[in-house]
């Protein structure tokens, strides 16, 4: 059992995050409409902030705060990394769109809050505490998926509302099921909870699981994403396929290294069959798609069947950890980044309109190329060497034909990325540039630099990422 800290400078980063919250949407009740970016420069700072605190905190030892409901270890402090930077460039690429608009403030106040509920669903070691998360990460993005308020947003908020409200209802009834069955939400008392009836504890453990799996993305919660992702803005978007997902994954590991790992009922097999449909059918759908943004949200649902592997076995090898965190890591940066080229080009939807982009915008196609293959998984990106580790720790778990079906599917992923790539790639007139984003080319090109820089420096950050996680 690890130490228990009461203090609440523990959660220094996500206390950050919440009162900048705080403090913009303050802010944005009295500042002009034309100095409304100070929220967003305040958003910026907070997030600069939080990972700072979480790499000072970082080399302590593995412990618990507020009665070990949350776990303070490497996998709380790699998140808390992910998370803050990849806020940082969802701010950044919002700044061009938002400039100006009547609710540029709360815009950033919804960003910040969705980044905090993410966070506390990745450090989260109670079922309670997971539900609190997952709704705090879930009602700011629905607002901000209507954002726009047009019919595409309105459409997109709606379906993503209807359905993650679904999900909460399944996680809360859960909750209370395995409250039911072993008086305790905590993770280790749960698993010590032998005597509990078996059917009540089962029955409890499928909605929590299923609730994740809403918001993370994956089959058979999948369905809100490619309305969401399509109708919703670039940034939004990027947004929704990033953060809540990262938060909603690592929840996931936790509930399979500790109060799944000694169930007598086969859970790690349904997780590994779930991520065998989830990077199959995102696959399969990808192949059809001509829409760009479509593309990319049914290429999310595979990337979640990938992580779901290292998921799968958490708790069965010591790889398992290192190999989650690259990943979510790479899978943020890449994401992010093609996410950055779509908002460089607003009006270039489909796949057939990127024609001519690497005669009239060179730096642009490059990082587009950089962020697409490596999405497929292409050396030297940093999601090659995800994949890699999470082909071998589903391998060490004894979970060799996950690996080869994921190996299959990477192969089928390049079909469809290539299909974007191809036009971008043949010379031909300008696509259209609508109101080009300076700031969105730079992150773009920002994302897909330190995509290929993790994947150079795989070595020392996968060292820094064994450690023992908090019980």
């Amino acid at each position: 059992m690890t130490a228990t800290d009461e203090n609440p400078l523990g959660l220094l980063p996500e206390l950050l995050l919440a009162g900048a919250a705080v403090a913009g949407l303050l802010l944005g009740s009295w500042l002009p409409r034309r100095r409304q970016y100070t929220v967003a420069v305040l958003s910026a700072l907070a997030c600069l902030a939080a990972a700072t605190a979480a790499v000072v905190a970082a080399p302590g030892p593995a412990a618990t705060a507020f009665g070990g409901a949350y776990a303070l270890d490497p996998l709380t402090t790699t998140v808390r990394l992910v998370l803050c930077g990849a806020t940082l460039l969802v701010t950044a690429l919002s700044l061009g769109p938002l400039r100006g608009h009547p609710r540029e403030s709360e815009y950033h106040v919804l960003v910040l809050l969705t980044a905090t509920g993410s966070l506390l669903l990745a450090g989260a070691q109670d079922v309670l505490l997971i539900a609190a998360a997952y709704l705090l990460a879930s009602i700011p993005g629905y607002a901000l998926a209507g954002f726009a308020k047009d019919g595409p947003g309105t459409e997109a908020a709606l379906k993503f509302y209807v359905l993650g409200a679904l999900g909460g209802v399944v996680l809360l009834t859960g909750t209370t099921l395995l409250y039911a069955a072993t008086g305790t939400t905590a993770h280790p008392e749960i698993a010590r909870a032998q005597a509990a009836p078996a059917a009540l504890l089962t029955a409890g453990t499928l909605g929590v699981l299923g609730g994740l799996l809403v918001k993370a993305g994956a089959v058979p919660g999948h369905f809100w994403l490619p309305d969401t992702v399509r109708g919703s803005a670039p940034p939004v978007a990027a947004l929704l396929t990033t953060l809540p997902k990262a938060g909603a994954l690592t929840a996931l590991f936790r509930l399979g290294a500790v109060p799944l790992a000694g169930s007598a009922v086969p859970w790690p097999a349904l997780l590994a069959t779930l991520a065998a449909a989830s990077m199959t059918l995102g696959n399969l759908a990808a192949l059809l798609q001509r829409d760009v943004r479509r593309l990319l949200a049914y290429s999310a649902i595979s990337q979640v069947g990938y992580l779901l592997m290292p998921v799968a076995v958490a708790g069965r090898t010591a790889l398992a950890q290192p190999a989650f965190l690259y990943y979510v890591a790479a899978y943020a940066l890449t994401n992010l980044g093609a996410f950055a080229v779509v908002c460089a080009l607003p009006r270039a939807t489909t796949t057939d309109t990127w024609r001519g982009l690497v005669r009239h915008r060179p730096l642009l196609a490059g990082s587009l190329a950089v962020c697409l293959l490596g999405l497929v998984g292409t050396p030297p990106t940093a999601v090659f060497l995800g994949k890699l580790e999470a082909f071998a720790a589903a391998f060490d778990a004894g979970y060799g034909w996950l690996a080869v079906l994921a190996a299959a599917n990477t192969l089928v992923s390049l079909f469809y990325y290539l299909r974007w790539l191809a036009p971008a790639f043949t010379p031909g007139p300008a696509p259209p540039t609508g109101n080009a984003d300076r700031l969105a080319r730079g992150t773009a090109h920002t994302a897909a630099a330190a995509s290929l820089a993790l994947g150079v420096a795989a070595g020392p950050v996968l060292a820094l990422l064994t450690g023992p996680a908090a019980h």
